[in-house]
């Protein structure tokens, strides 16, 4: 799955859906989708992700306490 980086607007692939639609996750691995060659694995805070249309992730993907 890919998602949007809010920072600069480059492309994430997400490596571990698990961790992303685990609300008591904060973050997930993935890399960015730019350049040519493949990116190195790193972390990234669900805060800095969005869908690559703008919208913000589903909020029981990112609170734990949602249903409240």
């Amino acid at each position: 799955m890919y998602l949007k980086d809010r920072r600069n607007g480059d492309l994430v692939e997400i490596l571990d859906l698990g961790a992303l639609f685990d609300p008591f996750e904060a973050s997930v691995s993935g890399r960015f989708h730019a350049g040519e060659e493949m990116q190195d694995t790193q972390s990234f805070t669900k805060q800095e992700l969005i869908f690559p249309s703008g919208e913000a992730l589903p909020r029981c993907w990112v609170d734990a306490n949602y249903k409240q």
